[in-house]
């Protein structure tokens, strides 16, 4: 969203409703946000055309398909160029355990969110995967020892008048 594409009180009642459940219906989130059912599903649909929202998914608890360990690995580059980069984008692409990845500032140029069965699953992806690259220096890694708060849901601007 740019500066001056502000999201009515509407668009921030919708927003905060499919956040926490894409699957509610239009006329629960028609009652919710004091509009119609045809309103909201404009407003929706508006709202996927400039690219606020993309579509419903549903989040999988990663414990209970068997990926129970979040890691977090940090990574220094040999090298900023770009093509470098493109191949570093490339591996992270490719391994499904990696959630997210972050271009940082500081010491390390990459902050990598995985999740894996156990320390040997990582050691498979740090060790055939990540240190194979030879645009990759060094690598730093936490293990987290639980999950204390996971979410989503991204807090909503401030509301322009309807």
């Amino acid at each position: 969203m740019s500066g001056s594409d502000h999201l009515t009180q509407i668009e921030a009642t919708l927003l905060s409703i499919l956040q926490r459940d894409a699957s509610a219906g239009a006329a629960e989130m028609a009652e919710a946000a004091g509009a119609s059912p045809a309103t909201v599903w404009r407003r929706i649909r508006a709202l996927e055309e400039r690219g606020v929202i993309g579509p419903p998914v549903r989040l999988v608890d990663p414990a209970r398909v068997g990926r129970g360990t979040d890691v977090f690995c940090q990574v220094r580059m040999k090298s900023q160029d770009a093509a470098a980069r493109a191949a570093f984008q490339r591996a992270v692409d490719a391994e499904p355990a990696i959630l997210e990845a972050y271009s940082m500032t500081g010491d390390w140029d990459y902050l990598l969110h995985m999740v894996v069965r156990d320390i040997a699953d990582f050691e498979g992806i740090l060790m055939r995967g990540l240190l194979e690259l030879d645009c990759v220096a060094g690598t730093s890694t936490l293990f987290a020892l639980r999950r204390i708060k996971h979410s989503s849901v991204v807090p909503p601007g401030v509301p322009a008048s309807d």
